[in-house]
């Protein structure tokens, strides 16, 4: 999953982009409203986690900008502000969720986990495809009760999609999801990925549609003879 962290105290910054990369995000980091603006407005995200007092554009507006253009990805404010009326403004502006500092980064994650659920219209952290069952919080993957040996971002792969099932992902949307910004990736990285996964669980439950992408399709497809 790709995050998009705006906080501008660079300790912090560090400490969370360090912590949310361990969970498994793709954590893509900017210092300023500004900067937020813009890889909001060329970037696509699955989740943003937003600071409301930056320099210059706050946090505030940030969020109404990114709602203006219609983004949907979930919005957790982090913030030092806990007065009612700014966790009001902030949820009013198009937020999802409110942290105030200090914070604990496990219940960080926990609230971010939340908001994916919520994002899915799932009840439950766990996902099941089938005979196939992920659980994001124990970084456990089961194949018809059998555990199953993945790799970190192998883990990440099928976590993004799954959490998007039935939608076709580009290889740039996948890169960016299990990458951001880091730009030394191998061409063919994406397609490894998908391969080593296919051999893993069941080929059949990644979909190639040409010239577009990957996919897991909502139905869950007969076993190959």
């Amino acid at each position: 999953m790709r995050l998009l962290l705006v906080e501008d105290d660079a300790m912090l910054g560090a400490a969370v982009q360090t912590g949310l990369q361990q969970e498994g995000y793709a954590v893509d980091w900017v210092r300023d409203g500004a900067a937020a603006q813009a890889a909001l407005r060329k970037e696509r995200f699955d989740l943003v986690v937003l600071d409301l007092g930056l320099p210059a554009i706050s946090g505030i507006d940030v969020l109404r900008y990114a709602r203006s253009i219609g983004m949907t990805a979930p919005v957790l404010i982090l913030t030092a502000r806990d007065a009612v009326a700014d966790r009001v403004a902030g949820l009013d502006a198009g937020g999802d969720d409110y942290l105030t500092k200090p914070f604990d980064l496990e219940e960080l994650a926990a609230r971010l986990r939340a908001l994916l659920r919520r994002a899915s219209g799932r009840s439950d952290n766990v996902i099941q495809y089938g005979d196939l069952v992920l659980n994001p919080v124990a970084w456990t993957v089961h194949l018809a009760g059998e555990p199953v040996d993945l790799s970190s971002k192998e883990f990440s792969l099928l976590h993004l999609l799954l959490q998007n099932m039935g939608k076709v992902l580009s290889r740039e949307r996948m890169e960016k999801g299990l990458y951001g910004w880091q730009s030394d990736i191998d061409s063919n990285t994406i397609e490894v990925h998908v391969h080593h996964l296919r051999r893993k669980l069941r080929r059949e439950y990644i979909v190639t549609v040409r010239g577009v992408g990957y996919m897991i399709p909502l139905q869950v497809p007969r076993p190959t003879p």
